[in-house]
């Protein structure tokens, strides 16, 4: 029985290989994006806009960009919020120093488009 499981798993194998080259399961792998800049960024913008509104839900999340200074930059991104009664926008800025990347401030605007 066990030598009738092992060919069986074995011819499995085989023909699965013959059906799906292994180059197109490595060509998948291949093509991930990498993690953007603004990624950590981001977390933290979520993180603070939790923060400022517990009862809310971050529906969706967008990076609108950045402005670098001389001393500091700022990343700047958009997020849907939605509560019991509403759904709202919120921008958030982080501006933090470009050479130990501390927050230096966070702010937060609301608008319903």
């Amino acid at each position: 029985m066990r030598k009738l499981l092992t060919g069986l798993l074995a011819t499995i194998v085989f023909f699965s290989a013959c059906v799906i080259p292994l180059k197109f399961l490595n060509t998948a792998i291949a093509q991930q994006k990498p993690i953007p800049p603004y990624a950590k960024w981001g977390t933290l913008a979520m993180e603070k806009t939790h923060e400022k509104y517990p009862n809310a839900k971050i529906i969706d999340y967008l990076h609108i960009g950045r402005i670098s200074g001389p001393h500091s930059t700022t990343e700047k991104f958009k997020l849907w919020l939605k509560d019991n009664s509403r759904e709202f926008g919120v921008f958030v800025n982080i501006e933090f120093n470009n050479k130990t990347e501390k927050v230096i401030k966070v702010t937060f605007k609301e608008t319903l488009k």
